[in-house]
């Protein structure tokens, strides 16, 4: 029998190790310009080394600042030269000197005080955290819940009901796990959630469809008992537009049948999303395609970058003979951390600008002539050509838009998979889903297009698709069957 005995061994192996530097590089790539100009002020709050360029003038208040401090630490001796950006940092070990305390140059730069220059810029509080937030479903419900006349175990239930809601206001938890993780019974849960459906708006905390249109029909003064009557038994037929069948089902003409739909269409299916609504944003271009005479030129936008460069008074500060090693030390990492972020930032405008050239190259057709011309391209080709990996191409297109003649477009917009399309070319799948929802648009409401029709047509337009395919693009797309999308008389 062998026993388990430890040893050693040795073996040659091959391994790919990411540097801070690497990891930085890839972070700062995927950004767009609004996120990257927050990341870079955020490490102008880390590294006091870094400071921004003024674009409308000499830097006048760091050479008031840098003499302020040289006379703070020698009034007697008269100022060193200056070293040009050519010249090393001086050695650790050169002219050590301590006539005076180097850290009470630190203390007295960053921390606040009443001694601070007048050229320092004091950050107050921004504007906008005086702005009231808008009210959420949560908000509302809870706001509610605390004016209830109920007893405290209800209202405790109900706010638990509350923070199991969607965002469009239906329970996605069973009431057994709500009662599990609050440890409330099961009977004062469901009282909790008798409580929040008779809450504003009408429709929250339905656990299905059904059960929400039913809220909402007898939140009404007078009720339609046909509509209810179709809601709690006739939903799928409802949804498939079945008119005549649920006529006979419920034994009511055709059109009080109708009139009942018409009142049902006018309930809310997602009554949460009132109070959710997203705000329309603000799309801030990364990239410009400037058509000059028969040219394209890309600029990139950086006017939310704020432009950097290393800061000449922490220079000369490690240049004082009578700084101590340590502080020398720190200096020179935050010096070599700067200078890394000012490589990667380079290196991620030279990477955007590459692959915007390829794109412009490649989708000539569609800046001059618009979406019907733009043609199929793969990340996996744009990496191919520029030499680097697909990730890399997929990292500088990321969250980033480009304002372009036609519009304005986010760069993975331009990318899309090919189809077989017209005498062997190929067509982008943008295109095809535009031609397969043009077609469903024109169709006879009374007799529209099945998924096979629109194959024959497409194939006949020299498109080669299946009809799985088109029913694939079609969902994509959320346009329904053709059953759902047949309008009966």
């Amino acid at each position: 029998m062998s026993s388990l005995q430890p040893k050693l061994s040795l073996r040659v192996a091959q391994k790919q190790i990411l540097t801070p530097g690497l990891v930085q590089m890839v972070s700062l790539l995927a950004l767009n310009n609004l996120e990257l100009g927050e990341m870079v002020r955020q490490e102008m709050m880390e590294n006091p080394v870094l400071e921004e360029i003024a674009l409308e003038g000499p830097p006048v208040e760091e050479e008031g600042e840098a003499q302020a401090v040289e006379e703070r630490i020698r009034p007697s001796e008269e100022r060193p030269r200056e070293k040009t950006a050519a010249e090393p940092f001086p050695d650790e070990n050169a002219g050590a000197n301590g006539d005076f305390e180097f850290s009470q140059y630190f203390d007295a730069y960053f921390e606040p005080s009443s001694t601070a220059s007048a050229g320092e810029v004091i950050e107050r509080p921004s504007f906008e955290n005086f702005l009231s937030k808008p009210m959420t479903l949560s908000d509302h419900l809870m706001w509610q819940v605390g004016v209830a006349a109920a007893d405290e175990a209800v209202l405790d239930a109900a706010e638990e009901i509350v923070g199991n809601l969607d965002e469009d206001g239906f329970l996605k938890a069973t009431l057994e796990e709500i009662a599990v993780s609050s440890g409330y019974p099961l009977e004062q849960i469901e009282k909790g959630l008798k409580l929040v459906q008779e809450l504003d708006p009408a429709g929250v905390g339905a656990r299905d469809l059904r059960e929400c249109l039913l809220i909402q029909l007898h939140s009404m003064g007078e009720p339609s008992s046909l509509a209810i009557a179709i809601v709690e038994n006739h939903l799928r037929q409802l949804q498939n537009k079945q008119y005549r069948e649920i006529s006979r089902a419920v034994n009511r003409p055709v059109t009080a049948v109708t009139n009942a739909v018409e009142l049902i269409k006018s309930l809310d299916p997602r009554p949460g999303q009132r109070y959710n609504k997203t705000e329309a944003r603000l799309i801030h271009p990364d990239v410009f395609f400037v058509k000059v005479g028969d040219k394209y030129n890309i600029v990139l936008n950086e006017d939310d970058i704020p432009q950097l460069r290393l800061s000449q008074t922490y220079r000369k500060m490690v240049e004082k003979n009578g700084a101590p090693k340590e502080v020398r030390e720190y200096v020179r990492e935050r010096f070599g951390s700067a200078l890394q972020l000012l490589k990667n930032i380079e290196q991620r405008k030279l990477t955007i600008l590459r692959v915007c050239e390829s794109l412009v190259y490649r989708q000539r057709e569609f800046l001059d002539g618009g979406i019907d011309f733009l043609k199929p391209m793969m990340i996996k080709e744009v990496a191919e050509e520029l030499g680097v990996h697909p990730s890399t191409v997929s990292r500088a297109v990321a969250h980033k838009y480009a304002h372009t003649p036609q519009g304005v477009f986010e760069l993975r917009f331009f990318f899309s998979e090919a189809v077989s399309g017209p005498m062997g070319s190929e067509t982008s799948l943008i295109i095809l889903k535009r031609r397969v929802k043009k077609m469903i648009e024109d169709e006879n409401p009374q007799n529209p297009l099945t998924d096979e029709e629109i194959t024959r047509q497409l194939n006949a337009e020299g498109i080669q698709v299946t009809r799985r395919t088109v029913a694939k693009y079609r969902e994509d797309m959320k346009i329904p069957s053709t059953h759902q999308r047949r309008v009966k008389n």
